[in-house]
């Protein structure tokens, strides 16, 4: 079963059977995904998460980050530039622009 398919699909308020139709399997088998403990194939997974714009993992319920997992660099944090980050995340995308600038501004100066 894939665990977050039909919370996905219902969001999306999409039919099974127009999901099959986009991703080119049958509406049973999107049935059989969301119900009855079959598993896709990763091609198909692949299909489901582009679709619904989101990651593998989090389909099938191995993440609750309900978006595409974008690659970072790793870096040893402290607590203070930890929490910054977590704050940061939360933010809205015009919230982020407006740090990203007074970030800009502050380097600039140097």
């Amino acid at each position: 079963m894939v665990k977050n398919l039909k919370k996905l699909r219902l969001q999306a308020g999409i039919s099974q059977q127009k999901l099959a139709e986009i991703i080119g399997t049958s509406q049973q088998s999107i049935n059989k995904y969301e119900n009855h403990n079959v598993e896709p194939d990763i091609d198909t997974l692949i299909d489901l998460a582009n679709f619904f714009n989101t990651s593998v993992d989090f389909l099938i319920g191995n993440t609750d980050v309900n978006h595409i997992i974008e690659e970072v660099q790793r870096y040893d944090l402290n607590v203070e530039e930890s929490g910054l980050i977590e704050g940061y995340r939360k933010l809205t995308k015009e919230e982020k622009q407006s740090i990203n600038y007074v970030i800009k501004n502050y380097n600039s100066n140097k």
